[in-house]
Formats: structure tokens, C-alpha cells, sequence
């Protein structure tokens, strides 16, 4: 069974967690209302997804 001889330093530590970070969404505006939305998604706002009425709004 494998043991660690010798203790981690936090610099090693946290140099192999360096890509562990979080990327942002990719947001879009809308074309028919200008709304912020997030990518290939249907409008929450209005219900449009490319040119047609997705979902239907009051």
C-alpha cells in the first residue's frame, strides 16, 4: 500500500490545483427583446429561439 514518505507543501499543493477554477457562462443577447440569455437556449424573457416562438408568453 502506498504511503507518502514526505509531507506536501501548500505550494505543491496548490500549484496541481491551479485548473481547478470555474469558467463563466457564454451569454448571449437575445435578438427580439435584447434580454441577456444563455447560448442555443430558448429567451426566458420572451420565448424565441432562432426566429420562432418556443415558449409561449403573456
Amino acid at each position: 500500500m502506498a504511503v507518502p514518505k514526505h509531507r506536501i507543501s501548500k505550494s505543491r499543493r496548490d500549484k496541481r490545483r491551479t485548473h481547478y477554477k470555474l469558467t463563466a457562462p457564454h451569454v448571449a443577447t437575445c435578438p427580439q427583446c435584447g434580454e441577456a440569455k444563455m447560448q442555443h437556449r430558448a429567451c426566458p424573457e420572451c420565448g424565441v429561439y432562432n426566429g420562432r416562438n418556443v415558449i409561449e408568453k403573456e
